[in-house]
């Protein structure tokens, strides 16, 4: 596709939020940020210090199991062995899917103009994926859990998105990845309960996705805009199928068995709490909102949405 110009916009490419912005501005204001804010996490955290005793690895409220009937017969020291197993699925699943938005960006720059401010930042983005990937396999490796990846089935379902997928379906997966973990991730960088390690991280992550996510919004709502009618379709229902994936990876059952509970009691609990579905709409709610405006959540897509537990 070509770049969408300022001049473009003036003649009418807009959409339910307003006139489309110019790609190459977008694009290098961006870059200007990352030039100003980027952390080398190898240098930026203190990686030798141990972990502090009683304090927990992830907020307790966004543990699966919170304010359940099996939260309520755990004692203190098991909840924040939870939490621990907990945050690192979730840096294994932000591992899996980082690796996946990497070739999905990859595929987008492929044929346009490697010197456009659009491009480069596209490889700047890649780049930040590169060192978060590390730093999340670095912090799993760092605590006494292992790797949680996810399932055969998941990824093989992985492979065929990032090979089918169309790019506006690639930039709406790419937030759907990123905005939910996004909003956990800010309220776990403040929170002192939490450990300093954890903290660091998220902080990281939250300042360099922010950049991720306005990239993938503006290019997301320019190909809601000019991609045929048959690839906003195909948009909307692949992207509601992944969030049927996501929502179900984002909960791996082997930190159950491995924290000395029964898998199936606490999925099952995980399942029916209202707690839990309150979390995870919070979490996806800025994104369904954005989705919605400008078109994406209609149809088939938007019944995918529904029983994916993200979008009430």
């Amino acid at each position: 596709m070509t770049t969408l110009t300022e001049a473009d916009a003036l003649d009418g490419l807009r959409d339910a939020l307003g006139l489309l912005k110019d790609r190459e501005q977008v694009a290098q204001r961006l870059l200007d940020s990352s030039a100003k804010h980027s952390f080398d996490p190898d240098k930026e955290l203190d990686w030798d210090a141990p972990f502090e005793e009683g304090k927990w690895f992830w907020p307790p409220e966004l543990v699966s199991l919170y304010d359940t009937p099996l939260w309520k017969r755990m004692g203190e020291e098991q909840r924040i062995l939870l939490s621990q197993h907990e945050a690192a699925a979730l840096a294994s699943l932000g591992i899996w899917f980082e690796i996946i938005l990497m070739q999905l960006l990859v595929r987008h720059i492929y044929d346009k103009a490697a010197t456009s401010a659009h491009v480069r930042y596209a490889l700047t983005e890649i780049e930040d994926e590169c060192r978060h990937s590390k730093m999340f396999a670095r912090l799993i490796a760092q605590g006494d859990t292992p790797w949680y990846p996810v399932s055969r089935a998941h990824q093989q379902l992985g492979r065929l998105f990032k090979t089918i997928s169309t790019t506006p379906g690639s930039f709406t997966a790419t937030l759907l990845g990123e905005e939910v973990l996004d909003w956990m991730q800010r309220l776990t960088f403040p929170d002192e309960r939490v450990q300093t390690l954890v903290r660091g991280v998220t902080r990281i992550h939250v300042v360099e996705e922010a950049r991720h996510v306005r990239y993938a919004r503006e290019e997301l709502r320019r190909q809601m805009v000019t991609a045929p009618k048959w690839s906003q379709e195909f948009t909307r229902i692949t992207s509601g199928e992944f969030a049927r994936v996501f929502s179900v990876a984002f909960v791996n059952p082997d930190v159950y068995t491995n924290v000395g509970l029964d898998k199936r009691e606490a999925l099952a609990q995980v399942r029916a709490s209202g707690h839990r579905r309150e979390v995870m709409q919070n979490g996806s709610r800025r994104l369904t909102d954005f989705l919605d405006d400008i078109g994406v959540l209609r149809g088939v897509g938007r019944r995918l949405w529904k029983s994916s537990g993200l979008l009430a």
